[in-house]
């Protein structure tokens, strides 16, 4: 490989970080790029030693939405069929006696339906 007119023969390729979340595979191009914004900012900040409860990304996938709910599947969460996959989803706590969360874009009106991704 040559790197500004220098030779070096112990790279082969070059290091390629841009890898889908779902399927780990490169993307060439452009991600889709998925963030997860709560509406409501939590009352006071995770400690340094603990853990957020959900991580807000950014999460980067192929174009297709579909590695996107692959991806919310293989977490265990719901998807609002009432919504799209969208760059910004929003976290709702589904109750039950199971804890689990589920996904909506927010642009909707009328109640959510949750469903496996």
């Amino acid at each position: 490989m040559e790197i500004m007119g220098i030779r070096i023969s112990t790279v082969v390729t070059d290091n390629v970080a841009l890898r889908c979340d779902d399927c780990l595979e490169i993307i060439y191009g452009t991600p889709w790029r998925v963030n997860i914004l709560d509406t409501v900012a939590a009352e006071t900040p995770v400690s340094w030693a603990g853990r957020p409860v959900l991580n807000p990304g950014p999460f980067q996938f192929h174009g297709d939405p579909a590695h996107v709910r692959s991806w919310m599947r293989r977490r265990g969460w719901l998807f609002c069929r009432r919504g799209e996959v969208r760059e910004i989803m929003r976290p709702i706590p589904i109750p039950g006696d199971e804890f689990r969360w589920g996904l909506c874009d927010g642009l909707h009106r009328d109640d959510h339906e949750f469903v496996q991704a």
